[in-house]
Formats: structure tokens, sequence, C-alpha cells
């Protein structure tokens, strides 16, 4: 009887792959690990170069677990296309793990995934998802490298085009821990949870890259999915993308499309005074939950691109709602419109050597300044000396209109005033 019910522990593996060298070594990595490989079916689409001499999947192209898509380089539609693709693979196992194709497994990975989400639903959440930036590791060094603590995922900042960024960060006292933390936030890079996620949460191939991470984890919510990092490492993810040619460097129209990805975002959650549009089909929000409980719930108001404090200092959901703080206008005003970005200045663009200040600013579609703060004499030399080539200027601030363009006019100590410099945002 136990080696039955073990036999109905199938979990559907999700990798989308694109021109990846590390992606056997992420298969054999799982395989290996795995306490019940048998129990694996893995769906795989493969983005190729005719080109590339790596081998990557062709020992596993007989063996009955794997379904491989293979899609020549030119013809994919951006990750979140790919991604789609594999869950039409889905054949009712009872979980499903999505990856990326540079990842490493512990030992006895699926047992302890499924383990978390049966503890979870024993203390009343029905349907749990396993999430987060998992901890990283090293290619070059593993295993030595890999990271010993397991991370949580904090909100970074919207970026102009309206997708949220998230950041990583160590969860604490996680050796006392006996259960996995809530979180607000989902990562496309890891996901494992009840296997009719597939149907139920399926990827936009509308979108491209951005956008994907904020859009799956609210719609998530939306179908009923209670959002966890996992307490204790299982996973590794690779970060650095070295060694690995990026759909972006191979299409010269990516530009172009991602604006119109982003604009699918910004229409899901009404961002920016955008009529909100595909927050009811096929790709919207479910009906268990609504926008607004997420927004609640996670602390965002995605229309105003508001934040509270509670999601600012990262600390652990749920965040105060509109009845715990005395109703709508109490719960509005708690909200923080907040502006992060960086500012990226090719050292080729600077030609004076003596510069002694620089204005940075943020200005409106008249031009008239929303916020500045000058860059001084030695953080100039610093970003000068960057190996990168490149000078980075963060600026964080809070405002109530969203900045259409920055500005960035050096001053220079033999010549005064230089060429002013812009970007649109």
């Amino acid at each position: 009887m136990k080696k039955n019910n073990k036999m109905k522990n199938t979990i559907f593996v999700q990798v989308a792959s694109y021109r990846d060298p590390d992606l056997k070594n992420t298969l054999q990595s799982m395989i290996e690990n795995a306490k019940y490989p048998n129990n694996l079916v893995v769906g795989i689409c493969r983005q190729y170069h005719p080109e590339d001499t790596f081998e990557d999947v062709d020992k596993w192209r007989d063996d009955k677990r794997f379904k491989i898509l293979d899609v020549l380089y030119n013809e994919t539609k951006g990750v979140c296309w790919a991604r789609n693709q594999i869950q039409q693979m889905y054949s009712g196992e009872k979980y499903t793990l999505q990856i990326d194709s540079h990842m490493r497994f512990e030992k006895n990975w699926d047992t302890e995934m499924i383990k978390m989400v049966k503890d979870l639903q024993k203390e009343g959440y029905p349907k749990p998802l396993l999430t987060g930036y998992v901890s990283s590791f090293d290619p070059d060094d593993d295993p030595k490298l890999r990271a010993k603590d397991p991370w949580m995922m904090v909100f970074d900042r919207f970026i102009p085009e309206g997708a949220v960024f998230f950041k990583p960060a160590s969860i604490p006292n996680w050796r006392e821990l006996k259960l996995p933390i809530l979180t607000r936030f989902y990562s496309a890079h890891y996901c494992f949870t009840l296997g009719e996620f597939s149907n139920e949460v399926q990827h936009n191939p509308d979108y491209l890259f951005h956008g994907e991470e904020i859009s799956i984890g609210a719609r998530a919510y939306t179908w009923g999915y209670d959002l966890f990092h996992p307490h204790k490492p299982l996973i590794w993810h690779e970060y650095t993308r070295k060694n690995r040619t990026k759909v972006w460097d191979d299409d010269r129209t990516w530009g172009q499309k991602n604006v119109k990805s982003h604009l699918t975002n910004r229409k899901l959650f009404g961002m920016d005074g955008e009529t909100q549009e595909g927050h009811e089909g096929k790709y919207g929000f479910g009906e268990i939950r609504t926008l607004r409980d997420y927004e609640e719930y996670s602390g965002m108001k995605f229309n105003i691109r508001g934040i509270q404090k509670e999601t600012i200092d990262g600390t652990y959901p749920p965040n105060p709602g509109i009845e715990e703080l005395g109703g709508e206008d109490n719960w509005l005003n708690s909200f923080t419109s907040l502006f992060k970005h960086c500012i990226d200045i090719g050292h080729n663009q600077l030609k004076e050597s003596d510069y002694d200040f620089w204005v940075v600013a943020f200005h409106d579609k008249n031009d008239e300044t929303i916020y500045r703060e000058d860059v001084q004499k030695e953080q100039i030399k610093h970003m000068l000396n960057d190996r990168d080539g490149y000078c980075k200027i963060w600026k964080e601030f809070q405002t109530t209109e969203k900045p259409d363009h920055w500005v960035v006019w050096p001053h220079s100590e033999s010549k005064g005033w230089c060429d002013r410099i812009t970007g649109k945002l």
C-alpha cells in the first residue's frame, strides 16, 4: 500500500530552456537527487540554435518520462510563451514544479517539497504554493559555493514600465522554523504546488519577461493559492547568466515586443490610467479572491503604484487591511508612491576629467522637475572607475506623479555646464 501511495505522488516538472548549456546538468541533478525519479514527468521547451555545439537532452529523448518540444531559436516568442507551451503537456500529475534550466537539487528534494505542501494543508491552507528567489550556486565550483541559507523575496521597486522588481534576502532564524513562511510574491524560476495549477494559472504568452512574476503571483492568489517560501534550501539557482545567450541577444525586435508586453501587464492591473483589460479572461484573475484582496494582503496598490511601509520593510504578510486600518480612506492613505530607478550613463558619453558635480533630476512631461538630488565629486570619481564602463546612479524618492524622463547635467570645473544627458522612462 505504501508503494502505491508513493507512486501517486507524481510531479510534472516544467523547464523552459533557451540555448542553455547547463540544461543537461540541471536535469541530471534533478533526477539523481530525487528519491522517486520514476514519479517525474518532465516537460521541456528546448529553444535551440543549429550551431550550438553542446549536448543537452539527447540522452533522454527515448525516456518515456520526458516530453520535449524543440523550437528553433528564431521561432520562439519569449519565455512566457515557452512556459505556456509546456503547460499544455500537463496530464494530471498530482504536483507540478516549474524551474529554470540552470538549477541544482538537494537530496530527496521531491519528498521534502511534497511534505512541505502536505504540512501546510494540515495547517489550513488547501492550495499551498512554494516559491521564491532560491539560494544561489556557482556552476564553476559546485557544490562548494552553494549558499547555505534559504532566501526570501522582498519588494524592490516598480520599474518605469510598470512591472514590479524584487530582490532576495536571507530568511532570519530559518534553522528554528518548522514550516515554510508566507510571502507576497511569486518567482518564475521556482514554483512547486498542486498539479492543477498548470491548468488554472497558465502563463500569458503575450508576456515576454518582465511582469511575468507579479502577474502570476497576483493571479495565483485570486485562484486560492497561498504563497510560501521554503524554510530550508532544497534547490539552487544560477543568477549571473554567464556563458549563456539570451533571447534578447538574438532578437533585434525584442525592444518593440517588450513595449507591447509591458502594456499588457499595465492593462491587467489598470496601471497608469490604462483601462483594465485581460483581467476576466483565460489569463486574468480567479474567482476565489479578488485583485483587491491581493492588494490588501500584499500591501501594493497597482493603479497608483502604491506601497505600504510593511512591504517596503519586508515584514511577513498579510499587511494591515481595510478593516484593520479603520476603513477605505485610512487604507488608501497608508500607501506611499515610491519611485526607484537606476540611470546608466556610458563612460564614452563623458568627455571631461574635472567634473565637480552633476545635476540629477526626474522631470514630468512638461520638463518640470519632480525630484532633484545632485551627485558630488567623489561619487563621480568612483563611478568613472567602474569596470563595467557605466556610471550607475540609483535614485529613490516618493512621488504622486510618475516621472516622464531623467536628466543628468554635468558641471566641469574648467568648462562649466556641459551637454545635458536625458533618458526617457
